[in-house]
C-alpha cells in the first residue's frame, strides 16, 4: 500500500486518513467523526546512529 504524503489519525475515532483525503474539505475535519484534532501517524522505522 503505496500512499503519497502523510497519514494523520484523528484522536476521537482513531481513524487513519491519508492527507490527501483531508485536503477535499476546507475545514481539515475527519470524514467519519467531524472531529477537527488529528496527530500525525509516523513510520516505525529505527534509525541507528554510531556511537563515537
Amino acid at each position: 500500500m503505496n500512499q503519497e504524503g502523510p497519514v494523520y489519525e484523528c484522536v476521537r475515532c482513531e481513524r487513519r486518513v491519508p492527507h490527501s483525503d483531508l485536503q477535499r474539505y476546507i475545514s481539515f475535519r475527519c470524514p467519519i467523526c467531524g472531529y477537527r484534532i488529528f496527530r500525525k501517524v509516523r513510520a516505525q522505522v529505527v534509525k541507528r546512529v554510531k556511537a563515537r
